[in-house]
């Protein structure tokens, strides 16, 4: 309560800092936690996502955007800071860009300096899902203004409920839940509730634009949903079972496979099934959310003067070479959705193919609101492509993961003969081709042609047919990671807790 008081005095009788007559655009970011292309607006059969697809409808569906880093925390540290991980150097979970450049300036933070009012409802950066709901997390007090942070039943009551691969194990196993208690007692629920309470009151302060990051939970595990309507979207018997295998999986190295956890020893197709299920139900139930949020925009009449942006931190495997969950670095993993609105910009249902990537939207959210970005940003300004959904910008997206080392605690176990020394996975995804390299080839190499093989099915690295084209893009991967680095071409070094920023980032 105290902290909605507080939130309606500065909303309500705050000093005005922007002239009214300039209007400068507003922006609504809307995140998604764990979610693939699952959805109705790119394609899928199965989902029941009305509200993202009527999203996609006012504006631009990017088809080919891919996350840095997939995991949670080096993904939201990337994407909001708009530096590779390798700049950031964030590449494990439960970490924040405060301890390796301190001085840098986020997406929100940027906004915030230069006069937008910031605020975050859910999870934008790092949490741990399910026990860090309802706390800060591992956030970035200097990015906003206010934060607000729910709790639902889903965190509160259901643990002793929820089915799981581990028992008493929920965020990082498959585990899931068809809850009979109602929409608005879950946490995802609250956070759409708080964002229109909030817009209402961004709708009265007509002066001071507002940059608003709303984090959902779901379909993050455990896969927690109300039973009706949205288990029931999905009868279980339809649920489809990923088929072929072992097959699949001869010509794969073995580094990218490392994601694989022991527990998905116990899947059965029944419980493959349920797990999808769950999955999907947990979508429906979250755009069920994003639909509360754009209707309280246009409630108010803000949409006509905000930009709109819906993404994930990273995409989501469910059984794709044998595969659940992420950080791997195959299509399922690495893809996200995303759908951008600018308006006087933006034309509604267009679509673009051109390979775009997280680090990408700093840049591009801050041309659109004529924010000044930092100059050391490493995405591309995608505003040609939002005018001209032909336009092929940089025309690749770069995405990494670690293996070996200490990455075994993350959910991920070092691969065969790395023997814990720790090396990367790069994959570049042009228009055609993903193309992967494990510790610069010498854990072995992935070449997959999309238009042929959208499915990744067939790794054509050692064929000899292929050699020209390999070679080209490992020239290309090589020259991208590069341009991942800082300029001294060092990764940060983690520094510490917050006993060690700046003051200024703290308070």
């Amino acid at each position: 309560m105290k902290l909605r008081l507080l939130l309606a005095l500065a909303l309500c009788v705050g000093p005005s800092m922007v002239a009214a007559e300039k209007r400068p655009l507003n922006v609504l970011f809307l995140i998604a936690d764990d979610l693939n292309n699952l959805l109705g607006c790119y394609g899928d059969p199965l989902a029941k996502t009305p509200n993202l697809d009527r999203l996609a409808e006012r504006g631009m569906r990017f088809d080919r955007a891919y996350c840095a880093f997939p995991l949670c925390g080096p993904s939201r540290n990337s994407l909001l800071t708009g530096l590779y991980p390798n700049s950031t150097g964030i590449q494990a979970n439960s970490q924040i860009f405060r301890q390796t450049i301190p001085q840098a300036v986020s997406l929100p933070q940027a906004f915030r300096q230069q006069g937008y009012y910031a605020g975050r409802i859910g999870k934008l950066y790092h949490f741990n899902v399910p026990n860090s709901i309802g706390t800060d997390g591992h956030d970035d007090p200097a990015s906003w203004e206010f934060q607000i942070n729910p709790a639902g039943v889903d965190r509160t009551k259901e643990h002793p409920h929820i089915f799981s691969l581990t028992p008493g194990s929920f965020g990082g196993t498959l585990s899931w839940l068809a809850s009979q208690y109602p929409d608005a007692q879950h946490t995802d629920a609250k956070v759409a509730s708080e964002a229109e309470w909030v817009l209402e009151r961004c709708a009265r302060q007509k002066d001071q634009p507002f940059f608003l990051a709303v984090g959902f939970f779901r379909p993050h595990t455990p896969y927690v949903a109300p039973k009706e309507p949205y288990f029931g979207h999905y009868p279980v018997e339809k649920m489809p079972v990923v088929t072929g295998v072992e097959e699949d999986k001869k010509d794969i190295p073995a580094a990218a496979l490392a994601s694989y956890k022991k527990e998905q020893d116990k899947l059965t197709d029944d419980l493959r099934r349920e797990a999808l299920q769950a999955y999907y139900a947990s979508i429906s139930f979250m755009d069920a959310q994003v639909g509360k949020i754009l209707d309280a925009l246009d409630r108010n009449g803000l949409t006509s003067n905000t930009i709109l942006v819906f993404t994930s931190d990273h995409g989501y495997h469910t059984g794709q070479h044998g595969l659940w969950q992420k950080q791997s670095l195959f299509e399922e993993s690495a893809r996200v959705p995303l759908l951008m609105v600018v308006p006087g910009v933006t034309q509604p249902r267009t679509i673009s193919k051109t390979p775009v990537s997280h680090v990408d939207l700093f840049p591009t959210l801050a041309k659109a609101a004529g924010i000044e970005a930092p100059a050391n940003l490493q995405g591309q300004d995608l505003s040609p492509i939002l005018r001209d959904p032909s336009a092929i910008g940089r025309g690749w997206a770069l995405s990494q993961v670690v293996r070996g080392g200490n990455i075994k605690r993350y959910g991920a176990s070092p691969a065969v003969g790395d023997q814990g020394r720790k090396f990367f996975g790069y994959s570049l995804r042009t228009d055609r081709w993903r193309y992967t390299e494990w510790d610069e080839g010498k854990q072995g190499r992935e070449l997959y042609d999309h238009d042929k093989d959208p499915g990744e099915l067939h790794n054509l690295a050692e064929d000899p047919s292929s050699a020209q084209t390999l070679g080209k893009l490992s020239a290309q991967l090589r020259a991208a990671v590069q341009e991942s680095l800082p300029k001294d071409g060092k990764i940060p070094e983690l520094r510490g807790g917050p006993e060690s920023w700046p003051p200024q980032f703290i308070d």
